[in-house]
């Protein structure tokens, strides 16, 4: 029996830290929270101080019964849950239901998880921090009120099934509210006249675009205006005017917070918030690396600061002098400053050990993992590294009084964009390398062309752009980004194609809805100002219950009265091209637990029901009949037969068109840790190809 007892939330840190911890230590996981508001009530007690009603969550009590019987046998139990608030509040929990009285409560944190970092926490433990555990503590009760009271409002007068929350309503509002700026917008049109020029002499060609009269800028408003101009400069002269040489230099974008991870995810890797989120959690946890073990490789993946510790930044100057040359680091370790709203307690997401390099993981992680790994450590090398210096050229072409411009850049040191570049959410023109020029220099014009252009609306919310809107206008917190996006699409408020975010109708009307009787929950400025009440919780300013309270008083009259104005709102169910084979009638969409399905409009006297139908364009091996594209109760994608249960067919794997070139068979082609095999169906046939991605 160890004489210490370490609790963590996840078994993969468990394992993590066994490995920095001695024979006397023994690491248990709780499996995230181990007590919570029950499900069936509200859970809160509003005339005695909001005081909760925690209750045990269903399945733990084994789990519970284990970690008591350990508890006890310990000398010391060290609860090492992670370092925010909603990990404080787990470790707050445990000590309440392993009985550990508040003189024996060691509660350890750190912001990676290594041997140095371990150990260090477990010489130095503190006590439960109570303003960390008030703050989440808020949260949970404000939300559930939240939640809770609004909804069944909701079931009432919409449907069943709907549900309102303090943080999604507002996300939803954001994305309904674009759509009406997109619908309203009225375009105006404007022109364009490119040249096309080139050096006498010369066959490489250059483009320069209208600007306007002499140096006053002038917009081209109408197809009037561009002939004007087009008769004015035909066989004109066009002669180089001004030549402005200059150098630009390019600073690195910051290392990456929660926000800025989630965006750069999404635009480079196509990455949900969600999918980024979870990668970040198995990398700051442990993942087991050939050579190394179980290795914690990021720091706490959920923060706001651009703060980075000082040994760090040492040893990415080390590592960026020897890997890169002395020119390639700044002459002073770069600082970069953190917003003011920030909760500074932890650094900004980096490696843990910027010697691992991404290829040095390549082959024992998962894909999805090496790819954020990736990106996690190019950009924090490349913050630290020296800025990048562009020479630049500006050019003014004189055509009959009219002005032409034309601009040109190319790299003079590369400085961190050896290594990375930051996404960019609008692509950006790329200046080309301009011919050497001269003041008075006549050049040949190869062609005019001229361009009918109208002003764009704003464009719709990505999950990149919709994050990055939540975090500007105080929305959320680092934590809350990736849930919320994850709960507007689940609930069918907001939908996506591709990467766009598109409000639903039923999103819509319950935003309608919202902002009609429940101004304040889906106000920008009220949501960013409750989420500053909350932070000041957490720095221990002010009392949890006074922040409840206040909100609680208005909004209860805001309920009875929505209660009384709002009518039976009645929203009709897309109709899909389905019908029911039991009735004859069209089938609709409907979201249920695990997203859409079909559902006969004839409901309750016709129940018929089934999933969506996708089919994969294979014959089943088995009995001849298609094989369907399913997904599994946790959303992960499977393969089945049309004529389950009777036959058995299911794969993980993907069903490829093309069939085995030994037996004729069926292929299947399986994806694991970056690499893809090509294998037949029969067994007896062994077929198998291993392909680079």
């Amino acid at each position: 029996m160890a004489d210490y007892l370490v609790v963590v939330e996840s078994p993969a840190k468990a394992k993590t830290i066994k490995k920095y911890l001695g024979k006397n230590y023994n690491v248990l996981a709780s499996n995230g929270h181990v007590r919570d508001l029950p499900k069936s009530q509200l859970g809160i007690d509003t005339e005695n101080n909001f005081e909760p009603k925690y209750i045990t969550i269903r399945g733990k009590g084994d789990l519970l019964a284990n970690l008591k019987k350990e508890a006890k046998a310990a000398k010391k139990v060290f609860l090492a849950t992670d370092p925010d608030r909603e990990g404080e509040a787990i470790s707050w929990h445990l000590a309440a239901v392993l009985g550990i009285e508040e003189k024996n409560i060691y509660r350890i944190t750190f912001n990676e998880i290594t041997k140095t970092a371990v150990q260090n926490a477990v010489k130095n433990p503190r006590a439960i921090d109570e303003s960390l555990v008030d703050a989440q503590q808020a949260r949970r009760v404000l939300d559930r009120i939240v939640g809770y009271k609004i909804s069944p409002l909701l079931w009432k007068k919409v449907k069943k099934g709907l549900s309102a929350g303090r943080v999604q309503s507002v996300a939803t509002r954001l994305v309904v509210d674009r759509e009406r700026e997109i619908e309203a917008f009225n375009p105006k049109e404007y022109w364009k006249i490119d040249a096309k020029l080139n050096k006498q002499g010369e066959k490489k060609k250059f483009s320069a675009h209208f600007y306007g009269e002499g140096s006053e800028k002038k917009e081209l408003e109408n197809e009037e205006q561009v002939k004007k101009v087009l008769k004015a400069i035909s066989n004109s002269d066009f002669v180089v005017n001004k030549v402005k040489e200059s150098q630009k230099v390019k600073n690195p974008a910051p290392p990456f917070t929660t926000s800025t991870l989630q965006q750069e995810a999404s635009r480079k890797l196509n990455f949900t918030s969600r999918k980024t989120m979870q990668a970040a959690q198995q990398l700051y946890e442990g993942v087991e690396v050939k050579g190394k073990g179980t290795v914690g490789l990021i720091t706490y993946m959920r923060t706001d600061s651009l703060r980075i510790a000082d040994e760090a930044k040492a040893s990415a100057l080390e590592f960026i002098n020897s890997v890169y040359g002395k020119e390639y680091a700044p002459e002073k370790p770069r600082v970069y400053k953190t917003k003011k709203t920030a909760q500074d307690a932890h650094e900004a997401i980096r490696p843990s050990d910027v010697t691992i390099t991404p290829d040095m993981i390549k082959d024992s992680v998962p894909t999805d993992l090496y790819k954020v790994y990736k990106l996690i450590w190019e950009r924090f090398v490349a913050s630290q590294m020296a800025s990048a210096i562009y020479d630049t050229v500006a050019v003014d072409i004189d055509a009959k009084g009219y002005t032409f411009v034309a601009n040109g850049s190319s790299i003079k040191f590369a400085g961190f964009t050896k290594i990375y570049v930051e996404g960019k959410d609008v692509k950006e023109e790329d200046d080309g390398v301009l011919p050497k020029l001269a003041e008075g220099e006549k050049l040949e014009v190869a062609k005019l062309e001229e361009s009918q252009h109208f002003t764009e609306p704003p464009a719709r919310y990505t999950e990149a752009s919709l994050i990055k809107a939540m975090e500007e206008d105080g929305i959320g917190r680092p934590s809350t980004y990736a849930p919320t996006i994850t709960t507007i699409l689940a609930r069918y408020y907001v939908s996506r194609k591709g990467k766009t975010l598109f409000p639903t109708e039923l999103g819509t009307v319950i935003t309608d809805i919202m902002t009609e009787y429940f101004k304040d929950i889906v106000d920008v400025e009220f949501t960013a100002n409750m989420e500053e009440s909350l932070d000041e919780v957490e720095n221990g300013n002010v009392d949890w219950v006074k922040v409840i309270s206040e909100f609680y008083t208005p909004f209860e009259k805001t309920l009875a009265n929505a209660e009384d104005a709002i009518g039976k709102i009645e929203i009709k169910d897309e109709e899909s091209d389905v019908k029911c084979e039991k009735c004859g009638r069209m089938m609709v969409y409907k979201m249920g637990k695990f997203g859409k399905f079909l559902a006969c409009p004839g409901f309750p006297e016709c129940r018929n029901a089934k999933p969506i139908v996708k089919e994969s364009g294979v014959e089943c091996p088995k009995c001849k009949g298609k094989i369907l594209i399913k997904k599994s109760k946790k959303g992960k994608t499977y393969y089945g037969c049309e004529n389950n249960p009777e036959c058995d067919f299911m794969t993980w794997d993907l069903p490829l068109k093309e069939t085995c070139p030994k037996c004729g068979g069926l292929l299947l082609e399986n994806k694991f840790r970056g690499k893809k095999k090509v294998y037949c169906y029969n067994e007896s046939c062994g077929y198998e190809e291993n392909k680079s991605k």
